[in-house]
Parts: C-alpha cells; structure tokens; sequence
C-alpha cells in the first residue's frame, strides 16, 4: 500500500496512532502513521465482544459454584491453563484443580501469592469479582 492510500479512518484508538508499513514514492518501504482502519476496528470490536462473553459465562460459572474466581481472572486477562500454569510457575493438572470452588479456598497463601502476582493484583483482590 502507498503512503498516500494509508487509512485514516475513525477508530477506537482515539488520539493514539497506529504505524503501519507503506512504499513511499521512491519505492521504499516508510512507517507511516495511521489514525486506524475500520475494517481492523471491527476485527477488534467483534474479538472484544467474545472476551467479554468469557468473562461473562466464568462469573455465571462462579456464582453457580461451578468454578472458583481464578476463572473470571483468567477470562479477564484472556488466559488459558497452560498459559497461567506457565506464568504462576505450576503444573496444569494443579491450576485445573485450582479452578474448582472447593479446592481453591483451601489454597495456601503462597500459591494464592503467585496468582495474584500473575493478575497483578493483591492477593484480597483475587475474590473480588465484578457484579453483574
């Protein structure tokens, strides 16, 4: 695409700008700064829709006793188990067990320490979920 072909169009990026890479007259290739593209502001809309759908259905799943809040933690942050085993340093198997309700208000404070630390979040805020 050439530098003057760029969009500009309104998105939800606000004052922020994009940098897009764009051949300039000469045939090279510039950075070029965009103010968005509405075809990526609807990718982004619809992506945003999901995640909040996620976060949705784990409160639901919580509130029903279902899971423990680490699942809203992880819908919020757009995280799966291998992902946040990886990060709080843990096996799957034990972050699957730790997804359940009953099991994760036994947790010690250290493990509950590295979650929170993984959200960065105080531990207290583990928790505290969004009402509806």
């Amino acid at each position: 695409m050439k530098v003057k072909d760029v969009p500009q169009d309104t998105t939800f990026l606000g004052d922020v700008r994009a940098v897009s890479y764009a051949v300039t007259d000469e045939g090279k290739y510039s950075l070029t700064p965009s103010t968005g593209w509405s075809a990526v502001s609807q990718a982004n809309d619809v992506a945003w829709e999901v995640i909040n759908e996620d976060v949705e259905i784990a409160l639901d799943s919580i509130a029903a006793g279902n899971h423990s809040p680490l699942a809203y933690h992880m819908a919020k942050h757009q995280m799966d188990v291998p992902l946040l085993a990886s990060y709080a340093k843990l096996p799957k198997w034990r972050v699957k067990r730790h997804l359940k309700a009953k099991i994760y208000h036994k947790l010690s404070p250290a493990i509950l320490a590295r979650y929170a630390e993984v959200f960065n979040i105080a531990v207290s805020e583990l928790d505290q979920l969004p009402s509806a």
